[in-house]
């Protein structure tokens, strides 16, 4: 393998370290076109739920974490 082949391969390397670290990155808010709330940074798409949702999830937060704890030997994580 050549020297600039080598290098070309180092150079990707890097990039797609890069571009991992880059994924997870904190989560950004935004409202979208149609008034709702857009949350960037969870998965490859956006969260995107009206006020109202939002605040009736926000609302079910203990009720959430004690179904994920009753079922974390079911549930999968991502990493």
């Amino acid at each position: 393998m050549s020297d600039d082949q080598q290098a070309e391969i180092e150079r990707l390397r890097a990039e797609n370290e890069r571009l991992r670290k880059a994924g997870q990155a904190k989560a950004a808010m935004k409202v979208s076109e149609k008034g709702a709330l857009s949350v960037y940074g969870m998965g490859r798409f956006p969260v995107t739920l009206y006020k109202e949702q939002w605040l009736r999830l926000l609302a079910m937060g203990e009720d959430i974490r004690a179904f994920i704890a009753a079922n974390d030997d079911k549930l999968k994580s991502k990493e």
